[in-house]
């Protein structure tokens, strides 16, 4: 886990909002993009939309149109690797 993944999912222990996790990272949008890419490819988070009660399962197909609208949460095995660090 990279040091900016890692500051991704301190972020994530409730769901937030893309515009909030840029608000507090400071990542540019590209960059935020990237990190919850890979986040969600290792099952460390997981993405709800269009709304923050639906589940979206990740497509890497599909993630790029609706990654500014969704919300994400971190996941039982993110938190596990999060908090054994």
């Amino acid at each position: 886990m990279t040091d900016a993944e890692f500051d991704l999912l301190d972020e994530l222990y409730f769901v937030t909002t893309f515009r909030t996790l840029a608000e507090k990272t400071g990542l540019p949008a590209p960059e935020l993009e990237k990190q919850l890419r890979s986040l969600l490819e290792q099952g460390l988070i997981r993405s709800f939309w269009p709304d923050p009660d639906t589940e979206l399962a990740y497509e890497t197909t599909s993630f790029g149109a609706i990654a500014r609208d969704a919300s994400y949460l971190a996941s039982k095995e993110g938190l596990l690797q999060h908090n054994t660090r």
